[in-house]
C-alpha cells in the first residue's frame, strides 16, 4: 500500500502550486511599473527660479534645444556658463551693454596690478594690460618664466575666467556670475541673480590671508599638519576655504553690520572710480559724502544705509584733535588697525618629478588641485605631477608647491611711503622661486624677487577699531629696513 500512495502524493506539491497560481481564470494582470514623465524644456529637469528681469526662455542665454526631451538632444551647443568672460559680451552684453564694457577694463577684471607687480619682481621690463597676456611659458627656465607660469596656474586662480577652487566657500561662477549668482557650499545656490551681492560672494576670492579675510577677522594658519587645529583629519567642513582659520577680532564696520557693497559699490568695483576714504564718512564734508549712494547728511551729522539690511546707522565723525594734528602726514589705519597679516619669505617651487613623500605634512596647501595631486602621489605611486593653466585649461607638467618661512599676525608695521605718508606695510613680495626638473635637477634654487629689498609694501588692512590710549606709540616708524637685494 505504501508504494502505491507514492507517486500520488508526489503530485500534491504541484496541485497545490496550479491551484494558488491559476485562480478562477480571471486574476488580473500585474499592473506594469510606471515610467518617470520626462517634460519638454530646460524645466522639465532643472527646476530653477528665475529673478524677474531674467524671466526668460533659458535658451537665450544657454543656447541648446528647448524643445527636446532628451538629454544630448537638449544639449547639443550648450553654452553653460554664459556669463564667462569669453561670452559675456555676447550674452550679457545686449541688456547690459554699459556694465560689460567698462567692467572689461576694471581692475577687478584684469588683475592688471597684481600681475605687473610679481612679475616686475622678477625682472620684467613691460607691463601688461591683463591677466590674459601673461606669456604660457611650456618651460619654465628662468626666473620671469618660472613667474609666468606661476600666475597662471596658482597664483591667479580669484580671476574671472576661473569657477575658483574645489572648496566649499572658494566655488563660484565665472565672469558676471562670479559675482551676481550665489554660490554656496561648493555649488549654485540660486539662479536668481543678485543686484548687491553679499559678503560671501566677496570672500569666494578675497579669503586667505588677504584684504577682504581680515574683515571678518580671519587669519589662516600655517600649512604644516602639525600647526593647523582643530585637529580633525579628513573633515572638509573645517576647511571651507581650503585652510583653516584663526578668528580674530573683526573689523568694527562688520560688527555694526556694513557689508562690503556699503563701501565699494559697483562703480569703484566694475569701473575705474577712486575707492572710499575713512574722511568720505567720518568727515562732515557734503563733497566726500557725495561720492557714496547710501550716505545722506542731516542735521550735520553722517548716516549710512546698509544695502543689504536697510539699517540706518550714523557715522562718528572724527573731532578727536589728534585727526587734525597728525592727519595730514598719517594714514587713519596707522592708529586704527587692530592687527595686520605678517606672512614673511614666501617660497613657491615648481616640482616636475613625482618626488611627493618631503611633502607628507604639507598636502594642504590652499589650492585643491595640489592637495588632490599630493595625497594620491602618498598613496600609490605613478602620479604624474601636471596642473592645467587656469586661464586656457591646458594640462602642463609641473606642480606648484608653496610654504612659508613664518606665518603671523601682528602690531601693524609702520613705515613711510613714497609720499613720506606714514603707513601699514606688510612683505607682499618677499618671495623666492625654486624649480626642480623631471630628472630631479634643481635648475633654479631659491631666486628671489629682485624687489624683496622692498617686500614690505604698504596696504590698507580692514582690521579697524578704536585708536586705544597708546596710539601716539604708533605715529614712529617701526618697519624693518629693506634687506639688500639679491646679488
Amino acid at each position: 500500500m505504501k508504494g502505491a500512495l507514492t507517486p500520488i502524493l508526489s503530485l500534491v506539491p504541484m496541485l497545490i502550486l496550479l491551484a494558488l497560481t491559476s485562480g478562477c481564470g480571471n486574476r488580473p494582470e500585474p499592473a506594469p511599473k510606471s515610467l518617470p514623465v520626462v517634460r519638454a524644456g530646460c524645466q522639465g529637469c532643472h527646476a530653477d527660479v528665475l529673478d524677474a528681469s531674467h524671466a526668460m526662455p533659458c535658451t537665450d542665454c544657454h543656447a541648446g534645444d528647448n524643445t527636446a526631451t532628451a538629454k544630448f538632444l537638449a544639449h547639443q551647443g550648450l553654452l553653460a556658463r554664459p556669463a564667462h568672460p569669453d561670452s559675456m559680451g555676447k550674452v550679457c552684453g545686449p541688456c547690459h551693454v554699459e556694465m560689460v564694457t567698462t567692467v572689461a577694463t576694471s581692475l577687478h577684471f584684469t588683475l592688471k596690478k597684481e600681475v605687473n607687480l610679481v612679475r616686475q619682481a622678477f625682472g620684467a621690463r613691460e607691463e601688461l594690460a591683463a591677466l590674459t597676456d601673461i606669456p604660457p611659458a611650456a618651460a619654465g627656465h628662468g626666473p620671469l618664466a618660472l613667474a609666468d607660469d606661476l600666475l597662471r596656474r596658482r597664483c591667479l586662480r580669484c580671476h574671472l575666467y576661473s569657477p575658483g577652487d574645489d572648496y566649499p566657500e572658494t566655488h563660484r561662477g565665472t565672469g558676471c556670475a562670479a559675482c551676481h549668482l550665489s554660490f554656496a557650499g561648493g555649488g549654485l545656490e540660486s539662479h536668481a541673480f543678485v543686484r548687491a551681492p553679499a559678503d560671501r560672494q566677496c570672500l569666494h576670492c578675497h579669503y586667505g590671508n588677504r584684504v577682504g579675510a581680515d574683515y571678518y577677522g580671519r587669519f589662516e594658519q600655517d600649512l604644516n599638519a602639525e600647526y593647523r587645529t582643530p585637529f580633525r583629519p579628513g573633515d572638509p567642513l573645517s576647511r571651507p576655504y581650503g585652510v583653516e582659520f584663526h578668528q580674530l577680532a573683526p573689523d568694527v564696520h562688520k560688527s555694526a553690520g556694513l557689508a562690503c557693497i556699503d563701501c565699494h559699490p559697483g562703480s569703484q568695483l566694475m569701473a575705474q572710480a577712486a575707492g572710499p576714504a575713512c574722511a568720505t564718512c567720518h568727515r562732515l564734508d557734503q563733497a566726500r559724502v557725495a561720492r557714496l549712494a547710501n550716505l545722506t547728511v542731516r542735521d550735520n551729522r553722517v548716516f549710512i544705509i546698509a544695502k543689504l539690511t536697510g539699517k540706518q546707522l550714523e557715522a562718528p565723525l572724527a573731532t578727536d584733535p589728534a585727526h587734525a594734528r597728525f592727519g595730514a602726514t598719517t594714514d587713519c589705519l596707522v592708529c586704527h588697525a587692530q592687527w595686520s597679516f605678517q606672512d614673511q619669505a614666501t617660497h613657491l617651487l615648481r616640482l616636475d618629478n613625482a618626488d611627493y613623500a618631503p611633502w607628507e605634512y604639507l598636502t594642504v596647501q590652499g589650492s585643491s588641485a595640489v592637495e588632490q595631486l599630493l595625497t594620491r602621489g602618498l598613496e600609490t605611486s605613478n602620479v604624474e605631477p601636471v596642473m592645467a593653466d587656469g586661464i586656457s585649461g591646458a594640462i602642463r607638467p609641473g606642480i606648484w608647491l608653496k610654504g612659508y618661512a613664518q606665518r603671523r599676525w601682528a602690531d601693524p608695521l609702520i613705515g613711510a611711503d613714497t609720499n613720506g605718508r606714514l603707513r601699514i606695510f606688510r612683505p607682499l613680495l618677499d618671495l623666492s622661486l625654486s624649480h626642480v626638473e623631471e630628472a630631479g635637477e634643481v635648475t633654479v634654487d631659491g631666486v628671489r624677487s629682485t624687489a624683496a629689498s622692498q617686500g614690505f609694501r604698504a596696504y590698507t588692512p580692514h582690521t579697524v577699531g578704536r585708536a586705544g590710549l597708546f596710539f601716539r606709540q604708533r605715529l614712529t616708524p617701526n618697519c624693518p629696513p629693506p634687506a639688500p637685494p639679491t646679488p
